[in-house]
């Protein structure tokens, strides 16, 4: 047998064998979504609160200074979600007569050029959409039935995910000796190198994709007040909830802003709402990104392209949302093991107290 071909086979079975190992490993994480689900979250809780746990353990003892952090971060979200839901109730009333007024101005506009369409073309629209409903309403019923159940998994996994993250900030440290113990002693300086390039990557990651969703969001608050679009409160919180996925989840936000704006404030408005896809995606492309996240995350646009493309079709919402991290961690752990002569030093550690474990 010719040695290339010999290589060529080694390299092949080596491969299919870590595909089918892959393989296994998403089909266990599909089985048991609930539970990583959960871990997931209490690793982004993690990130995000440790500073300000780090930050208070200075003054406080440890277990108060993790109350404290998770408190404020209730009252801060809670707040918000209040304040979301008070303007949309007290703009609830005059937005439904200026939809309606929208919607006549949409409907003479498509009779005009370029469309020519026939008068009463999205009154039409509306009372076949109202025939559809109520045509397969047992549909849509076990349809929000089962939507409700799938509600109180969401309800389950963030609490696990809560009860999780408080260990996680309160005794990380110790958790993570414990488990380096359980290896060989020889294995634990690879496995210490691995863990601490993972967890400062993850952590960066996820405290600079939240200042990246939140300064997209602010933004894309100005832009609409600007304009005069109703219901932006909402509309600022679907863009930062969207902005979480890379790429693809803001302009999705802002083509439902655009909807709206055509409904309510005409064809030109929806138009300039369609500009700021552009706008908000240069800012985050070729300012945020390399800002925020350059330090922790170098990944090339085209692999974060394909991670989210990949995660979609593999886990849905979900899959896009952890595809990038996922990627980000296996490159930075494969990237320090590779260099692990280079005698540098990590940066950072795992989820941790602050303190030297006992």
């Amino acid at each position: 047998m010719p040695p290339g071909l010999r290589t060529v086979a080694g390299y092949t079975w080596r491969l299919v064998l870590l595909g089918v190992a892959a393989f296994l490993l998403v089909l266990v994480l599909t089985r048991l979504e609930l539970p990583v689900v959960a871990v997931f979250l209490a690793l982004v809780i993690t990130s995000v609160l440790r500073p300000a746990v780090d930050l208070l353990d200075r003054l406080v003892p440890r277990s108060l200074a993790v109350l404290l952090a998770f408190l404020a971060s209730i009252a801060l979200v809670g707040g918000i979600l209040a304040f979301v839901g008070t303007t949309v109730a007290d703009e609830w009333t005059g937005l439904g007569s200026e939809l309606h007024g929208g919607l006549g101005r949409l409907d003479r506009w498509l009779t005009r050029a370029p469309f020519h369409l026939h008068a009463g073309t999205v009154t039409d629209f509306r009372a076949k959409l109202g025939e559809f409903v109520a045509a397969h309403r047992s549909t849509l019923i076990s349809t929000a039935i089962s939507g409700a159940g799938r509600a109180v998994e969401v309800v389950t996994a963030v609490a696990l995910a809560v009860f999780c993250s408080v260990f996680f900030l309160h005794s990380g440290d110790r958790m993570w000796s414990w488990a380096e113990h359980q290896l060989p002693a020889g294995a634990r300086p690879v496995w210490d190198r691995a863990g601490r390039a993972a967890w400062q990557t993850f952590a960066g990651y996820t405290r600079g994709v939240l200042i990246v969703a939140s300064t997209n969001a602010v933004l894309v608050g100005i832009a609409l007040a600007l304009l005069g679009v109703p219901l932006v409160l909402p509309l600022v919180v679907l863009e930062f909830v969207a902005a979480l996925v890379p790429l693809i989840g803001s302009p999705i936000a802002l083509a439902i802003a655009s909807l709206v704006a055509l409904a309510a404030r005409g064809p030109v408005v929806a138009l300039l709402v369609l500009g700021l896809i552009v706008v908000i995606g240069q800012i985050e492309g070729h300012l945020l990104h390399p800002l925020v996240l350059g330090w922790s995350v170098r990944l090339h646009p085209v692999v974060v392209a394909l991670s989210v493309t990949g995660g979609a079709v593999l886990g849905g919402v979900l899959g896009a949302v952890v595809a990038v991290p996922v990627v980000s961690v296996a490159w930075a752990v494969t990237g320090e093991l590779r260099d692990h002569g280079t005698g540098a030093r990590p940066r950072s550690r795992p989820p941790s107290t602050g303190r030297a474990a006992p």
